[in-house]
């Protein structure tokens, strides 16, 4: 079983690592991508990974940390099927992602549960919904966490409604999970795409954060102070607008984006294409 290393041809391939991996491949030459690896797609199984195999993997974390200057680098281990994050098919939420992860054999115990997960009910359901072949192939994506101050995911067009002169950008406090499961109301803000104004600002009482914890992350309140203080000031705003824009130029269609600031630092951590929007258009 193979390892790719993001930037490199491999990883722009979504035969070999899956679609969310192959276009963090494809971009992260030129674009703030944190580093990573990914295992190669296979077909999943439930039993433990091969003892050659936890050796490749404890070989390429610490490569990994020697790249981000600690030896004990914290992770995301994400899953990434061969037909995830296409045109009509997202997959969000469907397989298995960890963040926070430690240690060669947390690593390794993370890519297992990865693979595992492409096993459950959920997702056998979801493929068998948009009409996919039973049997999936995973890869997995170990990357570089982000211990992110803000969250944002950002729309180059609306996925409510199909409208498509302002990018949408969602915002909230910390990691991105409470933003991605739903559990925060996040800032709304709509950028006009022509000139890069700001039309809209919607800043929310954001209750709630979720926070790096030993061996995982656990949702915390948010200081009061904070609340209902916006989560970007202008300039990110901007910021992440303009990367919207630019890649949905480069890649061809409507991205849905999520993004992360840690110490003023954009960092962009996951690029798909909006799969409402063809629904939208055909009026379901």
């Amino acid at each position: 079983m193979n390892i790719y290393w993001l930037g490199t041809p491999a990883t722009q391939d979504p035969h070999r690592v899956g679609g969310k991996a192959a276009h963090l491949g494809r971009l992260a030459a030129s674009h703030p991508v944190p580093p990573g690896f990914c295992l190669a797609a296979t077909r999943t199984d439930t039993g433990a990974l091969p003892a050659a195999l936890q050796a490749q993997l404890a070989v390429a974390y610490a490569r990994l940390g020697e790249r981000c200057g600690t030896p004990q680098p914290h992770v995301a281990v994400r899953s990434s099927a061969v037909d995830e994050d296409g045109q009509q098919a997202s997959f969000a939420g469907q397989h298995e992602s960890y963040l926070n992860i430690v240690g060669p054999a947390a690593v390794a115990d993370a890519i297992h549960r990865c693979l595992a997960s492409a096993h459950s009910e959920r997702a056998r359901h979801y493929r068998r919904a948009h009409g996919l072949t039973a049997e999936a192939r995973v890869a997995v994506l170990v990357q570089q966490l982000v211990m992110a101050d803000v969250s944002a995911v950002v729309f180059s067009a609306d996925p409510r409604t199909g409208e498509r002169d302002c990018v949408v950008i969602n915002a909230t406090w910390g990691l991105g999970e409470s933003l991605v499961s739903g559990t925060v109301t996040p800032d709304l803000y709509l950028v006009r795409k022509t000139d890069l104004a700001i039309i809209t600002r919607q800043i929310a009482d954001k209750a709630l954060m979720t926070v790096a914890q030993p061996a995982g992350t656990r949702e915390v309140s948010v200081p009061r102070c904070l609340r209902c203080e916006p989560a970007l000031t202008e300039t990110q705003i901007i910021a992440l607008a303009r990367l919207a824009l630019t890649l949905e130029q480069t890649e061809g269609w409507a991205v849905d984006l999520e993004c992360a600031y840690q110490a003023g630092r954009l960092y962009l951590l996951q690029c798909r294409p909006i799969t409402t929007l063809e629904r939208i258009a055909n009026g379901e």
